[in-house]
């Protein structure tokens, strides 16, 4: 059981992942107990994160040498992350704001690995925490995730098929 969901937190976090981990701590949080489910799922997290950073820092290092790089919107997003990097990471990560762009720029500056894990884990694993005690609190029954999460997944699942449709002519 913790390996099942070391490995959803890890490809739901990851850098391009399609699926929603949020339904899947808050059950977890019900079945196996709020801080197991929290450290497992910061754990997976972490090892997305780690794996963000080694694919990415290269990429968009190169992109954020571009002088168009600090124009307009993000280089209004480029001043607010140099000025609390670590704070900003850590409260992307607790709260429901989009993170993606915050990440970008810690991976654009090249933000040191060590200090991006460790800001990744501070604000996901109070999230998790809450997410897993809504469980506990809530115990919302197993066919109504199932009602609630695969309409979720479905569309982004077939996103990801290589099938195409054919237009009649």
């Amino acid at each position: 059981m913790p390996l099942l969901l070391l490995a959803y937190a890890f490809l739901s976090n990851v850098a391009l992942a399609v699926v929603p981990h949020e339904p899947v701590v808050i059950w977890y949080g019900a079945h196996w107990g709020v801080w197991s489910t929290a450290l497992v799922a910061t754990a997976g997290t972490v090892g997305a994160a780690w794996v963000d950073h080694r694919l990415f820092v290269p990429l968009l290092a190169r992109v954020a040498a571009t002088p168009a790089w600090a124009d307009g919107a993000i280089g209004r997003l480029q001043d607010l992350f140099d000025r609390a990097p670590f704070a900003i990471l850590a409260v992307s990560g607790v709260t429901p704001l989009p993170s993606f762009p915050f990440k970008a720029m810690a991976f654009a500056k090249r933000y040191p690995l060590a200090r991006y894990l460790f800001a990744v884990a501070a604000g996901r694993l109070p999230r998790y925490l809450l997410l897993a005690w809504l469980g506990v609190v809530l115990r919302i029954p197993t066919w109504m995730f199932a009602a609630l999460f695969v309409p979720f997944v479905l569309p982004s699942l077939a996103r990801m098929l290589p099938w195409k449709t054919r237009r009649a002519n």
